[in-house]
């Protein structure tokens, strides 16, 4: 029995009347090729059916407040990346696997206190972090320091405690300026007689009670070798003036004999 065959230009002629199905688009956003929208949809979370072409994820004013483990799909064309306006406390340090190729990154206006400098390890071509209108008081400078390709970075509307813990990040401002956008908003909140004070109006010494008290590998290898032998001839150093203490009463004891009738 012979086989049914389709004619080569009738196959040619279905496949162009019938084109491959576009990649899916999340229910809850509105996709442009290579873009997708998914602001103000009330979400608490990262669609997870996103293309792997989406060069741009727009996720503003919506509810999410935390990015766990691998909160993204593999997405390697994405460039640009807005969490502005959620309500985000806490973003894991595998948080952002995957979106090695981000150009631009704003976490701007939401709860983020605290931040690891693993959690933007991934993003070796990140050129532009927005940080602003968070809830931040310190800042690692291991943060900026992770992003080997960094070119601006917005820090302003932080409550920053302007205390000797802020020293890392000065000195890091101090030396990267130019990376530094809208310096003039970078103000104290605390202490309070400093509040509303520019960050980057502090000089040298302003940190000179400030002493560092972080200790090198090297110093805890020679306190480690010093202790033990420290103690150990401090006892016989106790030891050896016990012993001529009681050398000495012995021996006025025995002259106080030797002297009776």
């Amino acid at each position: 029995m012979d086989c049914w065959r389709v004619p080569g230009p009738v196959l040619t002629l279905l496949l162009l009347l019938c084109p491959p199905p576009s990649p899916a688009c999340p229910a809850a956003c509105r996709c442009s090729p290579g873009e997708v929208d998914c602001s103000e949809r009330g979400l608490r979370e990262v669609p997870w059916s996103l293309s792997t072409n989406t060069s741009t994820l727009w996720l503003r004013y919506n509810f999410i407040t935390v990015l766990g483990p691998r909160s993204f799909p593999p997405l390697p064309a994405l460039r640009l990346l807005s969490l502005a306006h959620n309500r985000l406390e806490l973003i894991h340090s595998q948080a952002l696997l995957g979106l090695g190729a981000l150009q631009e990154l704003d976490l701007s206006h939401n709860h983020l206190s605290v931040l690891t400098p693993e959690t933007f390890l991934p993003l070796t071509s990140l050129a532009t972090l927005n940080l602003g209108s968070n809830r931040l008081g310190e800042l690692t400078p291991g943060v900026p320091g992770a992003l080997p390709q960094l070119q601006a970075l917005l820090l302003q509307d932080n409550p920053w405690v302007c205390s000797c813990s802020i020293l890392p990040l000065w000195r890091w401002l101090s030396h990267n300026k130019e990376k530094v956008r809208e310096k003039t908003l970078l103000l104290c909140r605390v202490p309070e007689q400093l509040n509303k004070y520019p960050v980057m109006a502090f000089g040298d010494e302003s940190f000179r009670q400030c002493q560092e008290t972080s200790l090198s590998p090297q110093h805890y290898i020679t306190f480690f070798i010093i202790g033990p032998f420290s103690f150990i001839a401090s006892i016989f150093f106790c030891t050896f003036l016990g012993s001529l203490v009681v050398f000495y009463h012995s021996l006025r004891r025995e002259s106080h004999c030797w002297r009776r009738p």
